[in-house]
């Protein structure tokens, strides 16, 4: 009997938390490299290099994410931002994703044990 595989991607532009309730490897998470500091910096150089900079780390940042994805069935993204959604568009120009249902649910700001009642119950119904 084949097992779908299902995953959580709680995030927003700074970190994105996973939730596989499958395995042994409950919950981690991924940091941006696009923080504040970094934003700072950027932006007393030249607007340019800050929105050049953003696009690149985003993009660094995304597929990061991607990687965890791989080799799952079904994935939720949800969080507050539309971070969720650039990276659902992201995935969606990559034939690599084909194969993978993505479901993209606004959410707000959750605790860990939050964020693992939001998976269950959506992988419920």
């Amino acid at each position: 009997m084949n097992v779908t595989k299902k995953m959580g991607v709680w995030m927003d532009h700074s970190s994105a938390n996973f939730i596989d309730l499958t395995t042994k490897k409950n919950s981690y998470t991924i940091i941006s490299q696009f923080t504040t500091d970094a934003k700072d910096e950027a932006i007393t150089k030249n607007e340019h290099l800050m929105h050049v900079k953003e696009q690149t780390l985003n993009k660094a940042y995304y597929k990061e994410i991607a990687a965890e994805i791989e080799g799952y069935d079904r994935v939720l993204l949800f969080g507050p931002t539309d971070a969720k959604t650039e990276l659902y568009n992201y995935l969606n120009s990559d034939l690599h994703f084909k194969d993978i249902q993505f479901d993209v649910v606004p959410a707000e700001k959750m605790t860990t044990n939050e964020k693992e009642a939001f998976v269950k119950r959506h992988f419920k119904n």
